[in-house]
């Protein structure tokens, strides 16, 4: 099913990062005016059709009920294997000392999340990033926007099972540490080096006790304050730099 952009200020901002736009669709009897006139200059150069569809087809496909008129399709991600994801771990370990990251993500749900943990993944050289392909968010206009455009070169994964794929990576060479608030041990203490699969918990529940399992190692990271957590993308981002801090 087809991710649509709805709205003037969106698709305008969804150029302007890069999203990539399969067509944009226009009310028939949308009224001449700047913002949609910059909707079309904008479409030309980056060679988008424009097409114009009654507004009644635009009510039907708009979730929110808010398409000013105007909604833009995307195209569709283009994920990569695991496979595809491990050689280039293999790959960059080859050439860095042995060290490699990837960052698997237990059922992340919300897609700007997820796109904030994209961008720091793609900072710190993680090879790749494996999510679910049910019940988690997925890569769609929002995630390019909170990854400040990371995702284009990011290689990202779907998969059917975590769990395996922690076993696979496993017998790769990856040691799985999960990134939990209920391990005993501070992640400072919690060896890092070389080839690690990182994986990060779903905003509410955290890392499954099914993945925990399949995981070799757990740390948390210390809170000093009065709250007792982080949002997730900015736990995995702590995460992620103290694997590099530790192969640096």
């Amino acid at each position: 099913m087809p991710d649509y952009v709805e709205g003037k200020r969106p698709v305008i901002e969804a150029m302007r990062t890069d999203v990539p736009l399969k067509k944009i669709l226009l009310a028939d009897n949308a009224k001449r005016e700047p913002m949609l006139e910059d909707i079309r200059r904008k479409a030309r150069q980056r060679d988008i059709p424009v097409i114009l569809v009654p507004r009644a087809e635009l009510d039907e496909k708009s979730a929110r009920g808010s398409h000013q008129g105007v909604m833009a399709e995307t195209k569709p991600f283009p994920y990569v294997g695991v496979g595809d994801i491990v050689g280039d771990a293999n790959a960059y370990a080859d050439a860095h000392d042995g060290r490699a990251l990837i960052v698997v993500c237990d059922h992340i749900t919300d897609a700007g999340n997820l796109g904030a943990i994209i961008r720091s993944a793609e900072s710190v050289g993680a090879s790749g990033l494996i999510i679910p392909n049910k019940r988690s968010g997925r890569v769609e206009a929002s995630t390019y926007k909170s990854s400040a455009g990371a995702v284009a070169h990011l290689p990202i994964s779907q998969t059917a099972n975590i769990p395996s794929t922690l076993d696979r990576l496993k017998k790769d060479g990856f040691w799985a540490c999960a990134a939990t608030e209920h391990s005993q041990n501070e992640l400072w203490d919690v060896n890092l080096k070389g080839k690690i699969a990182l994986v990060v918990g779903n905003e509410h529940d955290g890392v499954s006790h099914l993945v925990l399992e399949h995981c070799d190692m757990a740390g948390r990271l210390p809170m000093m304050g009065q709250v007792g957590s982080l949002n997730v993308a900015q736990a995995a981002t702590a995460c992620m730099y103290e694997w590099l801090r530790q192969n640096w």
